[in-house]
């Protein structure tokens, strides 16, 4: 029985090798394959330089299937061995996802603790240009084989970010290692876990983390941020895995194809969740896309998190890999849409949070000393015995605020609006990040209000 890897993660890129497409049968009132033999004969006698059968026929699938979506392509025996690799979070390259937009290679995705990362890219960054060469001269597959190479060499991008001019970037390519989960407390009674991609360790690692918070946190757990942002997807057996961790019941996702017999419907396992309740917030972005979306629609519509961040990628198209005999390689075909369990389908819409909360980075504000009463010449004194100064500052510390902040944000930070700033990954789960800032307070919240309810 052929195994067949469902992934529903950003556009993982081939080159393509073509089968025995020529000898199919085509229906007569569609274009003839005829058609595609006529040109093949015509370009391999005429054109100015020799050239193989093999070079045409994988051109020709090449031109078939970038023609379908931005996410079908083929991969060659080497490329399937690398995406096999890669479903398992080991792999070289510079660490980003990407898709093609307008003939524009766009980066959906940064992976923590990558080249990309570590240089600053964002969700929405453009590649114009690879070592100099425009990829409007290439297909999606043709840019993601120039990004790769021997690690320690190295490979300049040039970069369009919105409301900047066009600018280099050199990257190292690295060996990449990727932890799918990250955790630690966020003092003593909230957790944080951040998933940074779904490959075949995720579900493993994520009840791992849950188990050391619980183990750190004793009786005090009192809730969990779950963080998706900037999270590219992945395998959507992982997606409903970890979904399950977190309900006992009711559907998780649905996918939709073609073909009725490829309908199917994935359950959550009764009794499974691992917090029993504790509330959780999820923390999402325009980076958060595939099934770092199904996890955060499914946990949406059943009311067991709370989503905080901004609007998601928006990619709600399932991939299918199919092994290809003759040649070694693979098909990586679009073949169905997944439906969270209201029924919603966010392909190109994305998931909207139910909290909004723009990425800002909470920051230290240098601000210019102001005279207070107690500095005016001739003032009254204090006379109250019980008088405290507050905090223990000076008289002419004045804090000011952009934004409104969070309860716990320490004292003289404020949350800088910059609409850009936690994209990059650097700086998620740090203590600048204020949309987590916002997560903990609004668990600490929730706790506040149970325990209110039940007195």
């Amino acid at each position: 029985m052929r195994l067949l890897k469902i992934a529903v993660s950003a556009a993982l890129i081939g080159v393509v090798p073509f089968a025995a497409a020529v000898t199919a049968t085509s229906d007569r009132n569609d274009v003839s394959v005829g058609l595609f033999t006529e040109v093949f004969e015509q370009v391999r006698s005429n054109y100015v330089e020799p050239v193989s059968n093999k070079q045409l026929i994988e051109g020709g699938i090449k031109g078939m299937l970038g023609a379908l979506d931005p996410h079908s392509s083929y991969m060659d025996a080497k490329e399937y061995r690398e995406m096999m690799v890669q479903t398992r979070g080991e792999f070289g390259g510079l660490g980003m996802q990407v898709t093609m937009e307008n003939g524009i290679v766009k980066i959906i995705s940064p992976i923590d603790d990558t080249p990309a990362a570590h240089a600053g890219l964002k969700p929405g960054d453009l590649i114009l240009a690879i070592d100099d060469n425009p990829v409007t001269d290439m297909t999606l597959s043709d840019a993601v084989e120039r990004l790769r190479g021997p690690v320690g060499t190295q490979v300049k991008l040039t970069m369009r970010r919105e409301g900047t001019d066009a600018f280099d970037v050199k990257l190292t390519r690295a060996e990449i290692k990727v932890e799918p989960v990250k955790s630690h407390m966020e003092g003593s009674d909230i957790g944080y876990v951040r998933i940074t991609n779904f490959s075949e360790r995720t579900s493993t690692a994520l009840e791992a983390a849950i188990s050391s918070l619980k183990s750190q946190a004793g009786d005090k757990l009192s809730g969990v941020v779950l963080d998706l942002r900037n999270n590219p997807g992945g395998l959507l057996d992982q997606a409903v895995s970890v979904s399950n961790a977190f309900l006992d019941q009711g559907e998780i996702v649905s996918i939709r194809g073609r073909r009725a017999q490829d309908n199917r419907r994935f359950e959550a396992e009764p009794n499974h969740d691992l917090l029993h309740g504790l509330p959780v917030v999820v923390l999402i972005n325009g980076g958060s896309a595939s099934a770092s979306e199904i996890v955060a629609g499914a946990l949406q519509d059943h009311h067991r998190a709370v989503l905080l961040g901004t609007r998601s990628f928006g990619k709600g198209s399932v991939q299918t890999v199919l092994p290809v005999k003759e040649s070694g390689g693979a098909i990586r075909l679009t073949t169905a849409l997944y439906f969270t369990p209201s029924g919603r389908s966010i392909q190109a819409t994305g998931i909207e949070p139910d909290v909004v909360v723009e990425a800002a980075k909470v920051e230290k504000v240098a601000q210019a000393a102001r005279p207070r009463e107690a500095d005016l010449r001739g003032a009254l004194k204090n006379t109250d015995a019980e008088a405290k100064a507050p905090s223990g500052k000076p008289a002419s510390a004045v804090e000011k605020t952009t934004t409104a902040p969070a309860p716990n944000v320490p004292p003289g930070t404020t949350p800088v609006a910059r609409p850009d700033a936690l994209l990059d990954a650097n700086l998620l789960g740090t203590d600048a990040d204020y949309q987590l800032v916002r997560a903990v307070d609004l668990l600490r919240g929730v706790t506040l209000f149970r325990h209110l309810a039940a007195q």
